[in-house]
């Protein structure tokens, strides 16, 4: 079902794909190399779609920033096969609401990005969170880099706490094929395919896919998601490489709220009782990608870089939510609502890199200029429960087959971003022991909102800087010792309950920090100290849950650390704690000023130990980890008082290879199966996390 409308919807927008040469380009790209053998010869191209902190070479202890880099082993030793799985990984990363489970939803140092979409991530150096892409799934992920701190200077609009970038699977020149089923909890079925290698001389495939259906621990949500990513290299010359990559992705669910607080309380009903109706089917979240990289070397010191990218998303169908609970602590009015929203995303850059040496000064040199097209329409028909019928449901012993009054519609809004940014860098070794990086960006964007339902418009423009400067001192190989501050831009999406713009949000923030090499740089470890402080920040509108409006000014410090590496033979670690102090430093009457933010834990951490050992002639593995996240706010009402409880959750995983192509896994997270609350958007709609889970995998090479 999938397949048939991805493949008609792939054909359909080449089209658009071609008439992108035109544009001018958006976002990031460094590139790792991949191996090719022509005529005999061995020979490197760069992987263009590839990415890292600095759009160039550099290596992490050379940056003054924090850096974590999830590789697929880690994710696949782990058992992880989503993106808010692998950012459990990491430090300072805290979930939040995922829009009735249909988009990923994070906060990075306690800032989550625009409500109006799920948190920011890049694909590959291009922004793919604009729009509607549901849940990610990591079959077609070589890595995550997860950057701390701001990276305006040189991707442009983004949040200071933080930038998650993912890595795609590149093609390679050597034949290499996979496949994998799995079987797990709730009836739970996977299956997926990795396939690689030369079509010729010169041009080499990838083909990524993944397909996987199921019930939940909820009860009545059954999802199934599909993946198809197929990807091309063409060595176009001795110095000119062009790659192409494709994403059709798919999903099924229902809207899903999870389930109320009883007078500010949790645990009152089950954490699988679902609220909704199953009458009302389950939403429908498509998404169709493209992305072009061409790169040219001019010399031996001097290249070009280029990209475009393309998307298409959609997310449709009917859902029930609930609206409020009765004085009986036991019967929720709920409202229905049709949601019909698509978006359209273009963007490219142009980029010149440089080595130069000015004395005994080495610099590499980084100029580009980019630009993005958005376009989002938002339709939605809404009925909230009247007297005369209030279609509620008994918490306690929920009779399903509801009927709401029709719908009306409420919102119906197209919004258009145009935006280009023009930016440059320089990474400059002063000495063997001190390195510095020097950025600056300017940004203009243009963004207009018209509401069809009031037959309103508003637009402005926006206009921005945002300069980054970065000391690095290395007192022994190993080790190093950084300092940094930046300035961060972020238009604002969307439109006030007054039909008004909102202004872009602002930051400033510096951060110290230390990173070290041990044991031979098979262990690594970063610490790092940071202070951020930001205005005209977005949040869920207490009054009228459709609408958001700026929290004044905001501010979080804190402390993260992550270790990864082997911490002895046949050892694995991989380990991360984080302080987060993030508040609103200026609020109003809606949002009372020292209110945390909601969803954000001051404390949180998680450690994964994996053993390496042979059972008889065959290899084996087995380890476990826990996660931690302390207590947080639920809301962000001024009179609330509402927390979320802290919990921790434990997770098995092993492995068996009892020959060299054959993998056998067996992963089980909540192993306790302890009851706990992943997020929230208020007491009416939290969303638990899930019950025990248990997951046998088994992968082919051949």
């Amino acid at each position: 079902m999938y397949i048939k409308s991805a493949t008609a919807a792939l054909l359909a927008s080449l089209t658009p794909l071609a008439a992108l040469a035109a544009d001018v380009a958006s976002s990031p790209a460094s590139s790792p190399t991949d191996t090719v053998v022509i005529g005999g010869q061995r020979e490197h191209y760069r992987s263009l779609s590839a990415t890292g902190a600095t759009k160039t070479d550099a290596r992490l202890l050379d940056l003054p920033q924090s850096v974590r880099v999830l590789t697929s082993e880690v994710l696949r030793d782990a058992g992880v096969s989503t993106l808010a799985g692998a950012l459990d990984l990491a430090s300072g990363i805290s979930r939040q609401s995922d829009l009735g489970g249909l988009w990923d939803s994070y906060a990075m140092r306690g800032f989550t990005g625009d409500p109006n979409f799920g948190s920011d991530f890049l694909v590959n150096g291009f922004s793919s969170s604009r729009g509607y892409n549901g849940l990610r799934d990591t079959a077609s992920t070589q890595s995550i880099e997860v950057l701390k701190g701001p990276s305006a200077a040189l991707y442009g609009r983004g949040e200071p706490g933080g930038t998650v970038n993912i890595v795609t699977k590149k093609p390679r020149f050597v034949a290499a094929r996979s496949i994998g089923a799995s079987v797990g909890s709730f009836n739970t079925h996977r299956a997926a395919l990795d396939v690689t290698g030369p079509v010729g001389e010169t041009l080499a495939y990838r083909l990524n896919a993944a397909w996987q259906e199921g019930d939940s621990f909820r009860d009545s949500v059954r999802r199934d998601t599909l993946l198809v990513s197929p990807s091309f290299v063409w060595l176009a010359g001795e110095h000119t490489t062009v790659s192409y990559e494709i994403e059709a992705t798919g999903q099924k669910a229902p809207f899903d709220r999870g389930v109320p607080a009883v007078n500010g309380k949790l645990g009152a009903v089950p954490v699988s009782r679902f609220l909704g109706e199953p009458g009302d089917g389950r939403m429908s979240v498509k998404s169709l990608g493209h992305q072009l990289f061409v790169q040219h070397a001019l010399n031996d010191n001097w290249s070009l870089q280029s990209g475009l990218s393309y998307r298409d998303s959609e997310l449709a169908g009917f859902s029930t939510e609930a609206n409020n609970l009765l004085a009986d602590g036991r019967t929720l009015r709920r409202q229905r609502r049709h949601r019909d929203f698509s978006a359209t995303d273009t963007s490219g850059r142009i980029e010149l890199l440089g080595n130069l040496a000015t004395g005994s000064l080495r610099h590499k040199l980084l100029f580009g200029v980019d630009a993005y097209r958005f376009d989002d329409r938002r339709v939605q028909l809404r009925r909230n429960p009247s007297n005369a019928n209030p279609y509620a449901i008994d918490i306690f012993q929920p009779v399903y087959g509801g009927v709401a009054d029709p719908l009306t519609l409420s919102i119906d809004t197209l919004e258009r971003q145009r935006a280009h940014g023009l930016y440059a860098q320089d990474q400059i070794d002063l000495s063997d022991r001190w390195k510095a990086l020097l950025g600056i960006r300017y940004d203009s964007a243009e963004q207009s909102v018209a509401n069809k339902r009031l037959r309103t418009s508003n637009a402005q423009r926006l206009h921005a800087s945002s300069p980054r400067a970065g000391l690095v001192y290395q007192p022994g190989k190993a080790v190093s010792l950084y300092a940094t501050a930046a300035r961060a831009y972020r238009p604002n999406s969307g439109i006030s309950i007054d039909n008004s713009a909102f202004e872009a949000e602002k930051s400033l923030s510096y951060e110290l920090g230390a990173k070290v090499d041990a044991l031979d740089g098979k262990l690594t470890s970063t610490v790092a100290l940071y202070k951020i402080d930001k205005k005209n920040v977005l949040t869920t509108n207490p009054v009228n849950s459709d609408f958001a409006i700026p929290a004044g000014e905001v501010g979080s410090r804190g402390l993260e650390l992550d270790v990864a590496g082997a911490v002895a033979r046949n050892l694995q670690l991989s380990a991360a704690y984080a302080y987060t102090d993030a508040t609103v430093t200026r609020g109003d009457k809606t949002i009372r000023t020292g209110s945390r933010f909601p969803n954000v834990a001051r404390h949180s951490a998680s450690v994964m130990l994996v053993s390496s050992f042979t059972l008889g002639d065959a290899n084996a593995s087995l380890g476990g980890g826990a996660s931690y996240v302390g207590k947080r706010m639920g809301d962000v009402a001024a009179s609330s008082s509402f927390e979320l409880p802290a919990y921790t959750t434990v997770r098995l995983v092993a492995a068996w290879t009892p020959y060299r192509k054959l993998r056998i896994a067996l992963n089980v997270d909540n192993l306790f199966d302890k009851a706990y609350y992943a997020s929230s958007y208020s007491q009416l709609w939290v969303a638990p996390g899930s019950e025990r889970t248990a997951t046998l995998t088994a992968s082919y090479r051949f």
